[in-house]
């Protein structure tokens, strides 16, 4: 069995939402993360990695997503006491609110960083490094097609 795991990546400002865990965690408190946590069981549902990811952002730091949210990729990995985790991670819109330690048993402090801040930073663990590089990737990779797609072709002519 399987614990679910979703992380929202979000940047504003070409800064990224991170926080730093609460020392509380069972599983690398102190480091550096991306916002997330686990799925319910809801039973026959739709869409629950989805709404989970939004429900999380706003419950740790008080943050609303747009409804649109992008897979970027997912892990596994085994905790320290034998659980295996899948972990995905979401591509996220900001909507509104602003970002502070909601929840103070998970998060203890809340920061909006550059990439480079966080790829050097002394907290970040390599899964969080991992994480941003591919969202930071994904996100350069859906500007310019979102740029692209603007681009109005002309229409067909039928002769």
């Amino acid at each position: 069995m399987f614990i679910v795991n979703v992380e929202g990546a979000i940047c504003k400002d070409e800064k990224w939402l991170v926080i730093t865990r609460s020392s509380k965690e069972e599983h690398a408190g102190g480091t550096l993360s991306l916002v997330g946590g686990k799925v319910d069981v809801e039973g026959n549902t739709l869409d629950i990695l989805e709404r989970t990811v939004k429900r999380e952002l706003y419950e740790e730091v008080g943050i609303e997503i747009k409804d649109a949210v992008t897979f970027v990729y997912s892990s596994s990995f085994v905790t320290d006491d034998g659980g295996n985790v899948i972990n995905v991670v979401f591509l996220c819109e900001y909507d509104k609110g602003t970002a502070h330690c909601k929840s103070p048993d998970e998060v203890d402090a809340v920061h909006w960083m550059t990439y480079d801040e966080i790829m050097n930073h002394p907290k970040a663990p390599p899964w969080t490094k991992e994480s941003i590089r591919r969202v930071a990737l994904a996100r350069s990779l859906y500007r310019h097609l979102k740029g692209v797609n603007q681009i109005e072709y002309p229409e067909s002519r039928s002769s």
